[in-house]
């Protein structure tokens, strides 16, 4: 079968019904199992996806016109999960299965009865219920695979700390998010969204937490000047570092330091 190539101008969601062995999907192959949805936004740069004949899906395309003068339209970009990364894809529970599939069937259902304008409505009402749903599994979906999550947090640690002790921060500057996503071979949203379901904070949230306490220990066991550390924690301005760790904290690294005197 020749491969099918994703349409980058809509918003794509795949629901696999039913799939027997693995599924190509861009550059790499992946056991999919029956349950498991896939999320694309537009505008995406993929790979094509090959359906082997054990493979039974719906496939739901949506123009980002068709949402236009109903609130979906900017809520839709909401949701992180449009830029997961193929490998994230959600698992659905059996009952998670019997909820979408059923808003799929009603979708289905008026869709075939004739467009109109109120058509146009219930079908926006059901896309909007159905992701609502998918942030509520995902939700769960973080929980669930917590010993794996708690793994990558235990690895997205240490990588922060290997970075701001060596020299990494000083020719690379502050550590990014991008940065830790691909140490990590994880999608920034996935990232994000992971985070924030153990420890209540995203991944940039986390990445400045992180700053001020390597900040603050260097303020308290060094003489080294406010720029240097700054310089050190990868700051190309002495004032940035300023400005954050007085946001985080309520003082200057000078008044920080010299409460410690």
């Amino acid at each position: 079968m020749a491969p099918i190539y994703d349409i980058v101008n809509f918003y794509k969601i795949t629901f696999i019904t039913k799939n027997s062995g693995r599924l190509k999907y861009g550059q790499d192959y992946y056991d999919f199992n029956e349950g498991s949805m896939l999320f694309l936004a537009p505008n995406q740069l993929v790979g094509s996806t090959d359906y082997n004949s054990k493979t039974y899906c719906y496939i739901l395309l949506i123009h980002p016109d068709f949402l236009l003068g109903y609130p979906l339209a900017k809520k839709i970009k909401q949701y992180g999960y449009f830029s997961y990364a193929s490998n994230e894809a959600l698992h659905l529970s059996d009952k998670e299965r019997e909820v979408i599939l059923s808003v799929y069937k009603i979708m289905e259902q008026e869709l075939n009865s004739g467009v109109d304008e109120f058509s146009q409505e219930v079908v926006i009402a059901q896309i909007e219920l159905m992701l609502s749903y998918v942030n509520l599994f995902y939700k769960r979906q973080f929980i669930t695979r917590k010993a794996v999550n708690n793994d990558i947090l235990q690895k997205t640690e240490t990588i922060l700390d290997q970075y701001l002790n060596g020299l990494e921060s000083i020719h690379l500057g502050v550590p990014t998010v991008q940065y830790l996503s691909d140490q990590l071979h994880i999608s920034p949203g996935y990232l994000s969204d992971m985070l924030r379901s153990l420890i209540g904070k995203s991944t940039q949230q986390y990445i400045h937490e992180k700053l001020i306490e390597k900040a603050k220990e260097r303020l308290i066991t060094t003489e080294l000047t406010i720029a240097e550390i700054a310089y050190e924690l990868g700051f190309e301005h002495p004032q940035s570092f300023s400005k954050l760790f007085k946001t985080k904290t309520n003082v200057t690294p000078l008044e920080f330091r010299q409460s410690f005197d």
